[in-house]
């Protein structure tokens, strides 16, 4: 069986390890045969393809980003639909794809699959946002970064008795403003599940200061003030209508200035986080999802997706990672805030 695999949407450290465990899994267990298809979606509609054998995946585990370029082209637009892409692979030669990506991928590999067409998915997210799976590949490095850069501007901060804004991504879920803000000791986090009023971030900001801390408040970029109605956002849309949301802590930063009289600044960290080299968990859990990728093409289990489930790879089907959103769950925030301020 010749597979065609494609990594769309935003790029993420780990997924160069997920085409690598695929394609050594494939090739000396279960005798297919790889392809890459390249720049996402765009290259499967376009039958723009490159070989991957064993020798092109050797060693690219520990690299940031994707040998096989990546898009957010949407595979539905333009020249492409069920029919159009099924031509493209028959003349080809490709026999299914490999699907890597998130949520607007798996949309979409869903509507293709519903087509007709052979599909499988892997999920990837640094939002560690899709609900059929624990954790995402990516969302570690998300956060080991993350915390990294809220260490240091806690120096810059404790320097000048500022406080320090720091924006992390995470579009409709806080996981990683969670996670990074809990490890590096924020005394205040605003996640986009959580409405949270700026007199109540003020509060938390001068109980800080007044103890002689320089504050730091970690915000995700997808949270809204209970003033507001929705994500600030000034960027436009992606190719699959969502808006391009950041900038919301260069917003908080004046309004917390104003509030309490404590010189604040902003930082946004941005593709900062999903850069670079992949941490050892990431690189492990992408290999064992390529790995297992290749087991559920073998045994043909189309519009199925792996998944972690505990320590456990299990096979889930595209609409149960699409159902709904993994959102932090009130426990977890109550957790964190006893934390705050």
């Amino acid at each position: 069986m010749r597979i065609g695999i494609l990594t769309s949407g935003g790029d993420c450290p780990g997924l160069n390890a997920v085409i690598r465990g695929a394609v050594l899994k494939g090739t000396e267990i279960n005798g297919q045969e790889f392809v890459g298809f390249k720049d996402g979606w765009r290259g499967v509609v376009n039958g723009d393809i490159l070989p991957l054998e064993r020798s092109h995946v050797r060693g690219i585990a520990k690299q940031g980003g994707t040998i096989l370029g990546t898009s957010r082209t949407n595979p539905f637009e333009g020249n492409g639909g069920p029919e159009r892409i099924q031509e493209t692979l028959d003349r080809l030669g490709i026999d299914a794809i490999m699907a890597i990506g998130g949520e607007g991928t798996l949309a979409a590999a869903k509507r293709l699959t519903d087509a007709g067409l052979k599909i499988v998915g892997v999920p990837k997210t640094v939002d560690n946002d899709l609900d059929a799976t624990d954790y995402t590949f990516g969302f570690d490095t998300a956060v080991e970064i993350a915390t990294e850069a809220m260490d240091r501007l806690r120096t810059t901060g404790d320097s000048h008795s500022r406080c320090m804004v720091a924006e992390v991504m995470g579009r409709h879920v806080g996981w990683i403003a969670l996670h990074s803000g809990m490890a590096a000791g924020a005394h205040a986090i605003l996640i986009p599940e959580q409405k949270t009023s700026m007199a109540q971030v003020a509060e938390w900001v001068q109980s800080a200061a007044n103890r002689g801390r320089a504050p730091l408040v970690v915000v995700a970029e997808g949270f809204t003030p209970d003033h507001a109605d929705d994500p600030h956002s000034e960027r436009g849309l992606d190719a699959f209508g969502r808006p391009r949301l950041g900038g919301i802590g260069e917003r908080l930063a004046p309004m917390i200035e104003d509030l309490t009289g404590i010189e604040t600044r902003a930082t946004t960290l941005g593709h900062i986080q999903r850069g670079g080299v992949p941490t050892a968990y990431d690189r492990v859990l992408a290999t064992r999802l390529g790995m297992a990728a290749s087991d559920i093409v073998q045994e043909s289990a189309w519009g199925q997706m792996v998944a972690l489930r505990g320590t456990d790879i299990v096979t889930v089907g595209f609409e149960e990672a699409l159902g709904k959103l993994k959102v932090v769950p009130q426990h977890r925030y109550d957790e964190a805030a006893m934390l705050f301020g």
